[in-house]
């Protein structure tokens, strides 16, 4: 009977984490939460009286950043991997549940996926879109480089699962607020683009020993102009093709966002790569 390890990691989301540990009451043996950077909303209390571990780490900006170490904080190689926006649905629930009285899965198995619907700020829109999305994996199967909104990497098969997972901020959780206005999307971009200087090894890694970036990344640092345009083409084309699929209904702002994010994100990497190139040659020039 496999044992889970809830982690969690935050940054002042106080309320929302208190909503995650009432609905996931019952559907973990092991809390862990890190918090990224001090703790001023007493976020320790509410942890603690869940019966948790809280762990207040030196701010490095993103969740992904702090999760190999709050990984290796984990009692259990199963984890429950949750944002504090986020919370099983009934039906995921009781999978959990089950899940943990049941043996523990083949070891080809290194994770399962869920549904992951799309949140207006005031109800769920759809009932397929997103699926894909790892809720729960064995760390001992899978790697992992703490790159903003780089997913872990399987050493084997993630298993598709028919759950959602709801995905609730206060907020829409799509849409060209949250890549044009928010002030964390244009951080997340900059630390991204900073990040692809150099090589994942140089960020917190979780089994990850590879100097290479994976291609997804490695695109963009090769070709950043070439690849924003084909990602937010073909980027938004694919998402209205699956959201048809799937739901038989087009979201246009849901299908736009993720593609406008990405080819930003081209575009930063662009602007700093310039901008370093041009310091490296100036300091050359002093130097000689």
């Amino acid at each position: 009977m496999p044992a889970l390890s809830l982690v969690v990691c935050v940054y002042k989301e106080r309320d929302l984490l208190a909503r995650l540990l009432q609905r996931v009451e019952g559907c973990y043996d092991d809390l862990v939460v890190v918090h990224d950077g001090p703790d001023t909303l007493d976020i320790r209390g509410v942890v603690e009286a869940c019966g948790g571990r809280f762990i207040e780490s030196a701010h490095c900006g993103s969740l992904e950043g702090q999760s190999p170490f709050a990984w290796a904080q984990a009692r259990h190689d199963w984890v429950l991997r949750l944002d504090a926006d986020e919370f099983p649905g009934e039906e995921m629930k009781a999978w959990l549940k089950n899940f943990r009285a049941a043996p523990a899965p083949d070891a080809s198995i290194s994770g399962f996926t869920c549904i992951w619907p799309l949140w207006n700020g005031k109800k769920a829109i759809s009932k397929k879109c997103w699926a894909g999305r790892v809720f729960l994996f064995d760390r001992r199967r899978v790697r992992f480089f703490g790159l903003v909104e780089q997913p872990v990497i399987p050493d084997g098969r993630c298993e598709p699962l028919d759950l959602v997972l709801h995905h609730q901020p206060n907020r829409k959780s799509y849409g060209f607020h949250n890549v044009l206005i928010r002030k964390q999307a244009y951080r997340w971009r900059a630390l991204i683009a900073q990040s692809l200087l150099g090589k994942p090894t140089d960020l917190p890694c979780w089994r990850w020993e590879s100097e290479t970036w994976p291609l997804g990344w490695e695109q963009i640092r090769r070709h950043p102009l070439e690849t924003a345009l084909r990602r937010l083409v073909l980027g938004f084309l694919r998402n209205l093709r699956n959201h048809w699929r799937t739901e038989r209904k087009l979201f246009i702002e849901a299908a736009i966002n993720g593609p406008v994010h990405h080819a930003l994100i081209c575009l930063k990497f662009w602007l700093v790569r310039r901008k370093h190139w041009r310091k490296t040659t100036a300091k050359k020039s002093t130097s000689n």
